[in-house]
């Protein structure tokens, strides 16, 4: 986005969650078939979609949906230095779709890949999509819920969302995140590059900038690994200097002192350089911890980046090192659970210029 946005000007926000299921019969039927009908909501706090205590853990595969073509500011570092991992920022590019499926019928496909160890077995699945529908473009939100899929080696396969979030900001950007339970189909296609099309984004060039991608986050069983409490939360929130923390509380550990643990974070328009966001963790011990790495520094954690403990440790393709709006990092959880812990409280704030907040998942040991 560029350096003067700001993208809670006036706070004037509108958001829209929907939801397939207990929706009113006359609202279903003016819906779309096959698309969730929405209601307004002031925000859209986070809630626990999936928990559950087993041998096992989590994995999760990402990643963004378009990138630079061309340099619209004049001190924007070229392009290509950028999809290597060079300082820049959205708004300063024209963004044009990947596209790696070599498929004429889709316009944007990107492709990541999925570490289920063998010999485990999924237990829950859920892909999360969304992005920027306004930008050089404004495009429609009829096709927020709707995705092509396709497993290692597969065809495509049409996913339809079942939750749908929605923020229009005054500020000049339309986002949105949807996501869709795929717990069969990933039990069907397994380890491997999952490949993602599709996804509705608007593409040009704007002040504030377009940005998308997906994340797939699985759970999964696995009797030689230890005993692991997993927890997956979503939401779509606003976060910014000016707009307050937001925290989400994860309680019912039982995780010994010196327990393992990892956090994920998926996030939408953090900016490489915007200084001021952060990421905490308190444990119910009262040991607050800031969550960083060396590719996420503690006061620019949503800066852009795909990576698990400060490293790309799964194959992308395309794999752009700045992603230009679209995070999904893993943390390391280990400091916080040093003197054990049965709640930890994650304390999110903004940048600057704002962003957004769509995903936390959670993995710590249990006790045996």
């Amino acid at each position: 986005m560029g350096s003067s946005r700001r993208i809670l000007g006036t706070l004037g926000l509108l958001s829209c969650l929907a939801l397939s299921v207990h929706v009113p019969a006359a609202v279903a039927a003016a819906a779309a078939p096959g698309v969730p009908a929405s209601r307004e909501l002031a925000r859209v706090p986070f809630t626990e979609r999936y928990q559950a205590v087993q041998h096992g853990g989590l994995v999760r595969a990402s990643n963004s949906s378009i990138g630079c073509r061309r340099e619209e500011s004049p001190d924007a570092e070229p392009c290509a230095e950028v999809k290597r991992g060079a300082a820049g920022v959205n708004g300063d590019f024209e963004m044009f779709y990947s596209d790696v499926d070599k498929d004429p019928d889709t316009y944007n496909s990107t492709r990541a890949e999925l570490k289920v160890p063998q010999g485990a077995k999924v237990s829950y699945a859920r892909l999360y999509w969304g992005g920027n529908l306004r930008v050089g473009e404004q495009k429609p939100p009829q096709d927020n819920g709707r995705v092509l899929v396709a497993e290692p080696g597969g065809a495509y396969k049409e996913v339809l969302a079942d939750t749908v979030t929605g923020h229009r900001v005054d500020a000049g950007s339309d986002a949105y995140q949807a996501s869709a339970d795929v717990t069969p189909l990933v039990r069907g296609g397994g380890a491997g590059m999952w490949t993602v099309a599709q996804l509705n984004i608007a593409r040009g060039h704007s002040e504030v900038g377009a940005w998308g991608g997906w994340t797939l986050v699985v759970a999964y069983e696995h009797p030689r690994e230890p005993l692991r409490r997993i927890s997956l939360w979503d939401g779509f929130e606003v976060l910014a200097a000016r707009a307050g923390d937001r925290t989400v509380e994860v309680r019912g550990l039982d995780a010994p002192p010196g327990s393992a643990g990892r956090a994920g974070v998926v996030g939408y328009d953090g900016d490489r350089g915007v200084l001021g966001d952060s990421l905490t963790v308190t444990a119910d011990s009262g040991r607050r911890v800031k969550l960083g790495d060396s590719e996420n520094p503690f006061n620019d954690v949503m800066n852009s980046t795909i990576t698990e403990f400060g490293r790309h440790s799964f194959v992308r393709q395309p794999e752009h090192m700045n992603s230009l709006g679209y995070d999904a990092d893993v943390f390391d959880l280990s400091p916080a659970l040093s003197g054990g812990a049965r709640s930890l409280s994650f304390r999110f704030t903004g940048e600057s210029q704002g962003h957004f907040l769509g995903v936390l998942f959670v993995q710590t040991d249990a006790r045996r």
